[in-house]
């Protein structure tokens, strides 16, 4: 029981006295201090805390730091052990999971070359390791530059010899070789920094601005003007290009007939390439149900399947009735334009001659799917909002989406038309429109929606066809730039910033600098690069990619790691487009998820909740084994359509990085480099997710 204290009492006398004098209050218990008060009022004063902690209280304190502490180890723990499940499984068992191949040379050619720098790199730091445990701790260029100066002082034994010619060896041959790369590589980064900044302030000014394309002669579709008002639309021609498009060809016809434009002046082509006859007959039965509706549309479907995408617009395009329009608005398969979009893109080629495209952005109804949707969507937000943005105001050109654009039937007649020669159709025509005088205009407010790839595997090879096919352009283009019309300024402009720079120097740069010069620098330390090299100028170029994306804010270190993660492939896709080796060639439809919009989602469930109105027009004017057979084939579709064990793939060159990257983390502890170990870490723990493929929908 606590001791009496008569604190009131003393209190009391006291405040009778005057309340001024000090009391001195002594308790009985010894384990308890002795404690001044100056006045009533002394015990609402702050007190300082660490004065009355017995060690006791002390006790308690560390044992619920220690607590907290083991809880973020054991949970670490557990991933780590999850980590090292994972692999077991998917490398050693193969258990799900199957190995994405190298059709072509030059593929096994890189991963030949990172599995040298992967073994070579192990072999030295094994005999690191074994120097460091001699304790010849000379692992920095400085020490190591001192520690020759006094060799002949030194005991000579076998290994003592060995470590100091790879010393001499190093500090004369390798280093002077890895720093001259690693300048050119950081010249060449500073450059395209420079370059994104520039954009980026491109795109400020548009903003505190307020620039936006305007409509000559006002907007016909919100002027009140009797001019406006006598405004007779065009003709246009609508095509959907696609090829076995089993969950989205639905969502782009219903999408696109549902446009608000005069029926008698409009035409819709679904060109279908698809291989798969089930798939031919739901996409002719969409079509028929549309056609009852009193939608003017039409199926085609290719006998000759060549060329790809451009073949399949080049043959539509060649058909009789194409002269009687004027526009061609573009959507693939995934895409899903708002009842309004003629209305916001046509009227821009009114009284603009010289105009040849009307490009929109996209938006994206998966963007939150997984980590990996959402570090395409910052790229993408980029691409769009500040990149097209930029030069479509201040150059009048940009590089065409192949989708969601309108383009003036005559521009694309007089710029050769759909050419086979690519897999980058859309650069193709844009570039030679471009040499040919049109003008582009670019709307980033009028967005259609679409999907992005939700596997790694649709996304890899997405980005395989986008950096090989520009390359595979370059070299044929060249000769026509230099030799065009358009003015000097224009050709620089294609040469240098739209090629080089944006499309063969990013990606060269992005997978020397920070995949292979990197870790060589750990074991050459004579080389080593500057931390704002490899921290600060990073950060502040992922910063300013993400800024037209706000919300993808905390995600900015995920996204800087799978950049130089996505380097690989972009720098694998460059080459053999550089150089025309086969994948250049190689055309993979990129596969949908058929994700819906919120619209969509209602109409589908008005559409389920009135059946018996909408079946008997569904076909009318079809046979009764038409029907039949269009039932059953919907009916596969839906059974197609429900989740399938799949298999993952494991990607090997990925893996090789990984390994390589995390032996350089190891070899960066012996010199106490921190900031080095934990971007080296962080970087080979990135490849080696997305070698197992763990990162984007998991298909097992």
């Amino acid at each position: 029981m606590a001791p009496r204290l008569g604190f009131s009492v003393l209190m009391g006398k006291e405040s009778k006295n005057g309340g001024g004098t000090p009391v001195v209050v002594k308790m009985e218990n010894p384990n308890y201090s002795v404690v001044e008060i100056d006045g009533p009022d002394a015990a609402f004063r702050p007190v300082d805390k660490s004065r009355g902690r017995n060690a006791k209280q002390v006790r308690w304190v560390l044992l619920l730091k220690a607590h907290r502490a083991v809880g973020c180890v054991a949970w670490l723990a557990g991933l780590f052990w999850a980590l090292l499940g994972t692999i077991k499984k998917r490398l050693f068992f193969r258990e799900g999971v199957t190995v994405a191949t190298e059709k072509l040379g030059k593929g096994k050619l890189v991963l030949r070359v990172i599995r040298v720098f992967l073994v070579t790199s192990l072999v030295i730091l094994g005999f690191e390791v074994a120097a460091y445990l001699k304790g010849w701790h000379y692992f920095e260029a400085s020490a190591a530059a001192e520690y020759l100066h006094r060799i002949p002082m030194a005991a000579p034994n076998l290994l003592h010899m060995v470590y100091v010619a790879w010393l001499n060896f190093r500090a004369d041959y390798i280093a002077p070789a890895i720093m001259g790369l690693s300048n050119f590589c950081v010249a060449l980064f500073l450059v395209q920094s420079v370059d994104r900044l520039v954009l980026c302030l491109g795109c400020l000014w548009i903003k505190f601005k307020r620039i936006k394309p305007e409509i000559r002669g006002g907007d016909p579709f919100k002027s009140p003007d009797i001019e406006a008002l006598d405004y007779k639309c065009p003709m246009v021609l609508v095509q959907i290009p696609m090829c076995n498009e089993r969950e989205v060809y639905d969502q782009s016809i219903s999408a696109v007939c549902q446009l608000d434009w005069p029926k008698d002046r409009i035409l819709i082509q679904v060109l279908d390439d698809s291989d798969d006859v089930d798939i031919q007959w739901l996409i002719k039965g969409e079509v028929d149900k549309w056609r009852q509706k009193g939608v003017n549309i039409i199926y085609r479907h290719r006998l000759l399947r060549t060329g790809y995408k451009a073949g399949n617009l080049n043959s539509a395009m060649g058909c009789e009735y194409v002269k009687d329009y004027e526009f061609v608005a573009i959507f693939d398969a995934d895409f899903q334009p708002n009842p309004d979009y003629l209305k916001l893109t046509v009227p821009h080629f009114k009284d603009n001659p010289e105009l040849g495209l009307v490009q929109a952005r996209w938006s994206f109804v998966n963007k939150d799917e997984n980590l990996l949707t959402r570090l395409q969507n910052i790229n993408l937000c980029f691409h769009f909002e500040v990149e097209q943005q930029v030069n479509g105001i201040f150059m009048n050109f940009f590089g065409f989406n192949g989708t969601a654009g309108v383009w003036r039937i005559k521009a694309l007649e007089e710029s050769g038309g759909w050419l086979e020669r690519t897999t980058v159709e859309d650069m193709d025509i844009a570039v030679r429109a471009h040499l040919n005088g049109w003008k582009f205009i670019f709307l980033n407010d009028v967005k259609v929606l679409c999907e992005l790839p939700e596997s790694y595997e649709a996304y890899r090879k997405q980005q395989h066809r986008w950096h090989s096919g520009p390359m595979q352009l370059f070299r044929l283009c060249l000769p026509a730039i230099v030799t065009s019309k358009i003015a000097l300024w224009k050709k620089a402009n294609l040469i240098f910033l739209f090629f080089l720079l944006r499309k063969l120097i990013l990606p060269f740069y992005s997978f020397t600098l920070f995949c292979i010069i990197l870790p060589l620098t750990m074991f050459v330390p004579e080389a080593e690069l500057p931390l704002w090299v490899i921290c600060y100028v990073p950060i502040v170029m992922s910063f300013m990619n993400i800024v037209p994306a706000p919300k993808s804010f905390p995600f900015i270190v995920p996204y800087l790691l799978f950049e130089n993660t996505m380097s690989v492939t972009k720098f694998n896709a460059m080459v053999s487009g550089l150089f025309q080796l086969g994948s250049s060639y190689e055309w993979v439809v990129t596969k949908k998820a058929g994700r819906s919009s919120e619209s969509d989602l209602l109409a589908a469930a008005e559409r389920e909740s009135k059946p018996s109105m909408i079946q008997p027009q569904l076909h009318r004017g079809a046979s009764e084994s038409e029907i039949g057979q269009l039932s059953l084939l919907q009916e596969k579709a839906e059974s197609v359509s429900k989740p399938k064990k799949k298999v993952n793939k494991i990607y090997r060159k990925e893996l090789a990085l990984a390994f390589l990257l995390l032996t350089a983390s190891v070899r960066s502890l012996l010199s106490a480099q921190g900031v080095h170990f934990y971007f080296l870490l962080f970087q080979g723990v990135t490849f080696l997710l997305v070698g197992l493929d763990l990162i984007g929908e998991q298909m097992s």
